[in-house]
């Protein structure tokens, strides 16, 4: 994956709590077979009308919010069904990081297995954050991964929670499988020592079966 430390962008004020990834990526986009053209079904039944043409009130769809990047949203972002094609349409729409002050537990596990950054932030950050921004005039924040950190244009600085593991992934450009292998010596040394411990939980050949 692209490694990802820091990120200045406009940021677009979504405020809606529990926003599922039934909304974010309607089922009638997942009839592919590859992860091409998500971007158009991202959050398709808030940008466009039943008759295909564009909700000028949506924020993406306003001017000079063509090219958001970061999006700032309500609490419980990407609840519901498990579907990873809510992040994929996120990332090919070109959405690099959200901002939230919590998230759906697959969906929040889905964003960092893809290079997304889910920033969980408390509620008063929130707040503080969509006080900041507008949803007539662009506002760019800027976002630092390493020092966990939220920066306005004006000079606020607010801070998000990310885990180790997830902030490593991140910075250095690895998926969930990448980051693994990098611990396989330990987990060769892991299973070594288990299996002289346990030598009836190891399998091996010949040994241990029932007669």
């Amino acid at each position: 994956m692209k490694k990802f430390t820091t990120l200045t962008a406009v940021a677009a004020p979504i405020a809606i709590d529990n926003m599922d990834t039934d909304q974010l990526m309607p089922k009638q986009f997942l009839r592919g077979i590859d992860k091409s053209g998500l971007d158009k079904g991202l959050l398709f039944n808030r940008r466009f009308n039943p008759d295909g043409s564009v909700k000028s009130d949506f924020v993406l769809n306003k001017p000079g919010f063509e090219k958001t990047q970061i999006l700032c949203a309500g609490p419980n972002f990407g609840c519901g069904s498990s579907r990873e094609h809510a992040v994929w349409g996120l990332m090919q729409y070109g959405i690099r990081a959200i901002i939230a002050p919590g998230f759906g537990e697959i969906f929040y596990s889905n964003c960092f297995n893809n290079g997304l950054l889910a920033a969980k932030v408390t509620e008063a950050v929130s707040r503080e954050i969509f006080e900041c921004l507008s949803d007539v005039h662009p506002v760019k924040l800027t976002i630092d991964i390493r020092k966990k950190e939220i920066r306005s244009c004006q000079g606020d600085v607010w801070t998000f929670a990310i885990a180790p593991r997830h902030q490593s992934m991140l910075i250095n450009g690895l998926d969930m499988l990448e980051t693994t292998l990098q611990q396989v010596d330990s987990i060769a040394r892991f299973k070594m020592m288990h299996e002289e411990r346990y030598p009836w939980m190891a399998q091996l050949p010949g040994q241990y079966r029932s007669q």
